[in-house]
């Protein structure tokens, strides 16, 4: 009997310790355990201000280099990005064509914050084709297009991007590079000459500007404005830089674009950041436009006359202009 006594004398004190406990510690909530993440202000990517921009350079004509056009686009790309506060270097440079032609490029850098030592760079390029030399279509074939999605879309966002910035500045160095003479390259599949492709970037990663430039990473836009805009995971990027690639992806289809930022992967292509991860030895993923309905593997409006401002939709600039605005302000706030 004695040690059913203890026991119960035992469980009386101990119940009344547990009330007491109860009684004086402090409760906590769910929310209280957990840190306090404040959640980041990333400001809206308007789409047709981003169109309007794109249009604009397609009023200008083809973007070929030594063209009239080309010459006074950018001039009109200089001082959209001074207007817009960031600090614009011109690189000009000369480069052999594989038509044997000097062309007369320029390459354009606009910085947001150039004293920042954490910086991270967007690129596009700004030129269009000399000629509409597409198995697709035999249309006017010798003659250059204008170049809608296929150059001027990912100038168009970096344009939004900039105003964005100048709107809502990011503690953030972001460097906005449009590269020249992209798109002059030699299209022969029975002799493919990779170099002949991407001179601009190939000028650009040889003497970079700033000098010493050291960005965390960065991000290349070409044809990212097409109607039924499809985003694979590139090869060129996975190999060089496969975290920024899945990390960029998985910010955009957590905001909703699932049907742009596709998980399908894709070969390897001959674009600007090939050339800046392989020269300059920075890392460099590509957002680029693929559809792997026609047998040149991208969307049928490339490298044809049918590349005007009518192929652009508002939808794939917002999609991906709001991402890369999300990459920025969350890298800016150290989330990324």
């Amino acid at each position: 009997m004695g040690f059913i006594k203890n026991t119960v004398a035992l469980l009386a004190t101990t119940m009344l310790l547990f009330m007491f406990s109860c009684k004086h510690e402090p409760s906590t909530t769910p929310s209280e355990q957990q840190p306090n993440i404040q959640p980041v202000a990333v400001p809206k990517f308007e789409r047709d201000s981003a169109l309007a921009f794109v249009k604009k350079q397609v009023d200008f004509g083809p973007r070929v280099p030594n063209t009239d056009a080309h010459k006074r686009c950018k001039e009109w790309l200089v001082a959209q990005f001074t207007a817009f506060g960031l600090k614009v270097t011109e690189q000009p440079f000369s480069a052999k064509a594989y038509t044997g032609k000097t062309l007369n490029g320029v390459n354009i850098i606009a910085q947001h914050k150039p004293e920042a030592t954490k910086r991270i760079f967007i690129a596009a390029h700004w030129d269009s084709r000399h000629i509409a030399d597409s198995p697709l279509s035999k249309d006017r074939q010798k003659e250059p297009i204008l170049g809608a999605d296929d150059g001027g879309s990912g100038v168009g966002v970096l344009l939004e991007i900039a105003r964005v910035l100048q709107a809502s500045p990011a503690e953030l160095g972001v460097d906005l590079v449009l590269f020249d003479a992209e798109d002059h390259g030699d299209d022969n599949d029975e002799s493919p000459n990779p170099n002949s492709w991407c001179l601009g970037s190939q000028h650009w990663s040889r003497n970079l500007v700033p000098s010493g430039y050291s960005p965390k990473y960065g991000i290349l836009l070409d044809m990212v404005g097409a109607k039924g805009a499809r985003f694979t995971k590139e090869g060129v990027s996975m190999n060089f830089a496969p975290a920024v690639m899945n990390k960029v992806w998985k910010t955009a289809q957590n905001l909703g674009y699932t049907n742009y930022f596709v998980e399908d992967k894709s070969g390897p292509v001959t674009d600007d950041h090939y050339f800046v991860n392989t020269i300059a030895k920075l890392p460099m993923i590509d957002i680029i436009g693929k559809s792997g309905d026609t047998q040149t593997g991208f969307g049928a409006h490339w490298h044809t006359h049918n590349d005007n401002i009518d192929i652009i939709d508002v939808r794939a600039l917002r999609a991906v202009g709001q991402t890369l605005l999300e990459v920025i302000y969350q890298e800016a706030a150290g989330k990324f």
